[in-house]
């Protein structure tokens, strides 16, 4: 998988960090990829690895001793395996971010990964240098998906009609929500649907630049710069929602 956008989306959920050191837990079955990334984590000056664990009790024992920066988790989102780690970053209101290592036939565990609240993606065949990319990336407050996965998870939220993440984390969003207008509403399901501003500006029957402009307000309202980053946002927090 080829790592070609950086998403940087602030999460109020997620404040940056402020340590120097990047504090690491690998959690995955495979005693070889952990061993693989644990050596490549080790030559880095400004990263730590300070846990490892292969199955869901050592990994919420690593989560609660270390409470580290970022989480790096191999096993599928939708997995009870995983679903322990989410909840105990939660019951503990942990700042960890969790980075998910995808295999390639996990496609269809992109949505479920989103709505847990990754903060990235990254296949498990990606470059050393991209790995080490996105953990810096993530742990600065960014969000780091490649922009065909992004595309993957719009479509198939699309298909699925959309999903609800807690209600917990949809109640501060959807504050800063109500902000827009109902067209720039609508504009934001458009764009987390995939169109692009020419289909929307035929849809709402308004020029394109009229679209640009409600983008260019939105962007403000809500903190993004671009419109990739306006559809994750919207995804993340479930304002692509048409109810």
């Amino acid at each position: 998988m080829n790592l070609a956008a950086v998403l940087p989306l602030t999460d109020p959920d997620h404040p940056k960090p402020t340590s120097q050191i990047i504090r690491i837990v690998l959690v995955d079955d495979s005693s070889l990829l952990r061993d693989g990334i644990a050596n490549l984590l080790a030559g880095q000056s400004d990263i730590a690895v300070s846990g490892v664990a292969d199955n869901p009790g050592s990994a919420v024992e690593e989560l609660r001793k270390h409470r580290p920066d970022i989480v790096l988790l191999g096993w599928p989102a939708s997995s009870p395996a995983s679903q322990r780690v989410f909840a105990a970053i939660q019951d503990g209101k942990l700042a960890s971010r969790v980075i998910m290592l995808a295999s390639e036939d996990s496609k269809d565990d992109f949505v479920e990964a989103v709505k847990q609240g990754c903060c990235g993606v990254v296949s498990k065949k990606t470059s050393a240098e991209l790995l080490l990319k996105s953990i810096r990336k993530v742990h600065a407050g960014e969000f780091w998906l490649d922009r065909a996965t992004t595309a993957d998870v719009i479509r198939r939220l699309a298909k699925k009609g959309g999903a609800s993440g807690g209600a917990s984390s949809r109640l501060g969003v959807r504050e800063q929500g109500t902000a827009l207008s109902n067209r720039e509403r609508e504009i934001v399901i458009l764009v987390a649907q995939g169109f692009k501003n020419k289909e929307i500006a035929e849809r709402m029957f308004i020029s394109e630049q009229t679209v640009k402009n409600h983008l260019h307000n939105i962007f403000d309202k809500l903190g993004v710069s671009d419109r990739l980053e306006l559809a994750l946002y919207a995804i993340h927090h479930n304002l692509h929602e048409t109810a």
